[in-house]
C-alpha cells in the first residue's frame, strides 16, 4: 500500500490522498461523503488496494478488494460506458454500487416504474420488462451486478422501505427481461464480507452458501405489493 497524506482544504471534504501522484489511478475521482461512508463498511486493510495491470503496466486502485477476491467499486459521478467496460474487464469479479441520489430524477423514475415489476419463482427477485424506463442507460448492459443506492442521507426522518432498500440490477437476462433484486443494506454488507460473489453461480454453491444469501425475501416483496394495492385504490 502506498503512503498517504491528509488533505484538509476548505473547498472539498477532508480525505486521504496518495503522496506520489505518479502512482494514482487514471480512474480516480474525488471522494464524497457518500463514497467514504460506503468504504467504511469494510476493514481499512481492504480499502484503496493497488492492483497492477500486467498488460499496460498501470496500477489501478480498487475502492474495496476483499480477501475473497471480490472488488466493490462505489460510483458517484457520471461514468462513460467505455470506462465502465474497461473496469469490468480488468477487475472481472466485481460489483458496482451507484449513488442513485446524484440526480433527483433517477429515484423518481425508479419509483414511478417499480409498480410494474413482476414477481418470479424466487421471492425478492423481479422481472423488469423495460429496464431503460427504470434505470440510467449507462448501466443497462453492465456485465456485473449493479447496486443502486437511493437512500437520502440528508433526510433525518425514517424513509420509506423502498428507498431504504438496495436495488440490484443483475447482468443476466431471461427472455430479454432484466432481473432486479431488493437487498437490505446489512445483508449486502454481510454477504460481501463473507463471500466472493453476491449470488452463488451454481446449485452446489447455492446450497453451501444458503445461510449467507442476501435477505431479499419479505421487505421488497411487501413494498411492491403495497404500492400496487394503493395504486388500484385510486380508481
Amino acid at each position: 500500500m502506498q503512503p498517504v497524506i491528509a488533505k484538509c482544504g476548505k473547498q472539498r471534504v477532508h480525505h486521504w490522498a496518495h503522496s506520489r501522484k505518479v502512482m494514482c489511478d487514471s480512474w480516480w475521482e474525488p471522494e464524497t461523503e457518500w463514497h467514504r461512508a460506503w468504504k467504511n463498511h469494510y476493514p481499512i486493510e481492504w480499502q484503496e488496494i493497488f492492483l497492477p495491470d500486467e498488460k499496460t503496466g498501470e496500477k489501478h486502485v480498487a475502492d474495496v478488494h476483499t480477501i475473497y477476491g471480490l472488488v466493490v467499486e462505489f460510483q458517484h459521478s457520471n461514468i462513460s460506458r467505455e470506462e465502465r467496460d474497461s473496469r469490468e474487464r480488468f477487475y472481472k469479479n466485481m460489483i458496482w454500487v451507484v449513488d442513485g441520489t446524484r440526480l433527483k430524477r433517477d429515484y423518481l423514475r425508479f419509483r414511478k416504474n417499480a409498480d410494474n415489476f413482476r414477481g418470479t419463482n424466487t421471492q425478492g427477485f423481479f422481472f423488469v420488462d423495460f429496464p431503460d424506463e427504470v434505470f440510467p442507460a449507462n448501466w443497462l448492459d453492465s456485465s456485473v451486478p449493479v447496486i443502486f443506492d437511493f437512500r437520502d442521507t440528508s433526510v433525518t426522518k425514517e424513509q420509506d422501505l423502498m428507498r431504504n432498500t438496495l436495488w440490484c440490477l443483475l447482468p443476466k437476462r431471461v427472455e430479454n427481461h432484466a432481473l432486479v433484486v431488493g437487498i437490505r443494506l446489512e445483508d449486502f454488507i454481510k454477504t460481501t464480507h463473507n463471500r466472493g460473489q453476491l449470488f452463488p453461480k451454481t446449485e452446489k454453491q447455492q446450497k453451501q452458501a444458503r445461510p449467507e444469501v442476501p435477505r431479499v425475501s419479505r421487505e421488497s416483496q411487501y413494498i411492491l405489493e403495497r404500492g400496487r394495492w394503493r395504486k388500484r385504490r385510486r380508481f
